[in-house]
């Protein structure tokens, strides 16, 4: 069948789960992180899967390989943000590893996506 639309693909999957993830840990940091780190990790996740979508939306191959550089730039993001929660004690080392493991699998996937747009733009 093939990849229909932007949800058909494994890497926009792993995006909204990563974006589960951020946000049902975040809902531990304190409270006066509200506007802050939570804020920020949980704006840097939404931004993967929605920035995957919309390169998927737009017509020319070289706006959608724009728009996955994007998203893996906000999975450098999370990322960051993920350690510094981790740093700071919002979040524990193996909490802090699960969304590292989920982040490197979700960057590779972004990079293999890229290289075939690109070999085959």
């Amino acid at each position: 069948m093939g990849v229909q639309n932007y949800r058909d693909l494994r890497v926009w999957q792993a995006g909204m789960d990563l974006v589960e993830a951020i946000y049902r840990l975040s809902q531990a940091f304190p409270t006066d992180e509200r506007f802050g780190l939570t804020s920020q990790i949980r704006r840097a996740a939404v931004s993967v899967p929605s920035n995957i979508a919309e390169g998927h939306a737009r017509e020319h191959t070289a706006e959608y390989v724009y728009h996955l550089s994007i998203a893996q730039g906000s999975l450098a993001e999370v990322q960051t943000q993920s350690e510094i929660a981790r740093r700071l004690g919002y979040l524990s080392a193996e909490q802090a590893e699960v969304i590292e493991q989920q982040t490197v699998t979700l960057s590779k996937q972004l990079y293999a996506l890229r290289n075939a747009l690109q070999k085959k733009g």
